[in-house]
């Protein structure tokens, strides 16, 4: 059986038992955060520079 991670350098991955469907609700709630995160963040150096008499 060819396995193409044997020839483009990529490492087998361990299973690491949590289930396929678990994993990406985790992810997904995780980058729904992180979205969250970066908007806030976004915002807040938005006002700086409008303070400074810059608008984006």
């Amino acid at each position: 059986m060819l396995t193409p991670g044997r020839y483009v350098g990529a490492q087998e991955q361990e299973d690491d038992g949590e289930p396929f469907a678990v994993k990406m609700a985790r992810l997904t709630g995780q980058l729904r955060e992180q979205f969250a995160e970066s908007d806030r963040l976004e915002a807040e150096i938005k006002r700086n520079l409008g303070g400074l008499g810059y608008e984006l």
